[in-house]
Parts: structure tokens; C-alpha cells; sequence
């Protein structure tokens, strides 16, 4: 089922009297259950087409569709919203609180995202996504006991807590070594199934494509 479609999307980034053009019309469809895995040199334009799609910033031209609105036509206050609720982001760096143990960490996201469960199905939740995760044992530890493994485990927990639709992931191995790399990519790629999410990632490692049910090469702003 087609969850979120990008169609002819463009980007222009003015400085002083020059013009620059990072995205060129670029139209691209994400799938339930399936990620898409966005690869090109720097300046390609994939972590600009990132933004974009998770509403983070804002394209010159074209349109944005997501359950049924255009991303591009909505005010910072609904795109906001949508962020909150239907969202999840994972980066290359943990970005953890550092002063939150690992449970507080996802029970402060489901405030965020206005989560309608009692505090009892809160903890539940965290306890099974936890699990899923492979971290319900540290769920006391604090960020500066984790490891880089252990903490890109909980940002990706903290990004799916709120069950998401799409999962938007930009660069997530690129600070860890190649098992710890490929143990998080098993985990992106097997929770993206488990959980029919639609996942679209930038990466700049080949060796992470593997896990990918799409990939999607750009250059100079465009897909190749």
C-alpha cells in the first residue's frame, strides 16, 4: 500500500544574487513495510530530499502526499503535529537526554506525540518495545553507561515508541563500527517489517544497502 509519494519536489537555496538548485523535480513513491535507502555523493541532494519529505523543511515547488495532504500546503503548527504523532527519526548521533534513564527516555516521547494511553499501557508499551529492541535490561541505565551500539538502540526504540508510520532514518550507522553497524541496520530493517512501517533512510555505506528494499542513487538533485 503506498503511504507517502514525493512528486516533482524542487529546492532553491538563494545566496546573495546567486541561485542554487539542490533538487531538480524529484518524484519518488515509499511503500508500507518497506525501506528505501536514498545513496550519492555529498552535495547529491539526499539528505535535503530527507528533510523535506519529514517535513523539516520546506520545498520550493511540488508536493508532498501524506494520508490524503500535501505536506508543502500545511502550516508549521500542523506540520508539527504530524511530526509528533505519525513520525520517527532516528540520526547519526543518539541526541539522548542525558539526565532521563533509558525507559524515561520513550515515556517522555509518548507526552510528546499526546499518546491517549493510561501511564499503565505507557509502561507496558515501553517495556515491549524494550524488548524489541533488545534493551528492557538496561532500562534503568542512564546515556552516559550505554555504549554507541546500546544508544542508537534506544534512539531507535525512543523513534518507534509511538508506533509511526513512516521512519525517517539519516545516516544511523555512520558513528558505529561495521557490527555494531549491521547489528542496527537487522534491527531497522526487521522492525520496518514487523511493524509495517514505511522507512526511508540516507547512507553513505554500501555495505548497509543489503538491508534495503529499494535503493535510490541521486546526483546533483537528481534521481539516477
Amino acid at each position: 500500500m503506498t503511504t507517502f509519494t514525493i512528486h516533482d519536489v524542487t529546492k532553491t537555496f538563494t545566496n546573495g544574487e546567486v541561485e542554487e538548485q539542490v533538487l531538480n523535480g524529484i518524484n519518488l513513491t515509499l511503500q508500507e513495510g518497506e525501506l528505501t535507502a536514498l545513496v550519492g555523493a555529498s552535495g547529491s541532494g539526499k539528505s535535503t530530499l530527507l528533510t523535506i519529505a519529514a517535513g523539516l523543511q520546506r520545498a520550493s515547488d511540488g508536493q508532498v502526499q501524506f494520508e490524503g495532504n500535501n505536506l508543502i500546503a500545511m502550516t508549521q503548527e500542523e506540520i508539527r503535529k504530524i511530526r509528533a504523532s505519525k513520525f520517527g527519526f532516528v540520526f547519526q548521533s543518539a541526541h539522548l537526554v542525558p539526565f532521563l534513564t533509558v525507559e524515561d527516555q520513550l515515556m517522555l516521547m509518548l507526552d510528546v506525540s499526546e499518546s491517549k494511553m493510561t501511564k499503565r499501557e505507557q509502561q507496558a508499551e515501553v517495556t515491549k518495545i524494550l524488548n524489541m529492541v533488545d534493551m528492557n535490561h538496561r532500562k534503568d541505565a542512564y546515556p552516559s553507561s550505554l555504549s554507541g551500539g546500546e544508544k542508537q538502540r534506544v534512539a531507535i526504540a525512543r523513534a518507534i515508541i509511538h508506533r509511526p508510520k513512516i521512519l525517517f532514518a539519516d545516516e544511523p550507522t555512520a558513528s558505529l563500527d561495521s557490527k555494531r553497524s549491521r547489528d542496527v541496520m537487522t534491527l531497522i530493517r526487521d522492525l520496518t517489517k514487523t511493524l509495517n512501517i514505511t522507512t526511508l533512510m540516507v547512507t553513505h555505506d554500501e555495505e548497509m544497502l543489503s538491508y534495503a528494499d529499494h535503493i535510490i542513487t541521486m546526483k546533483d538533485g537528481l534521481i539516477v
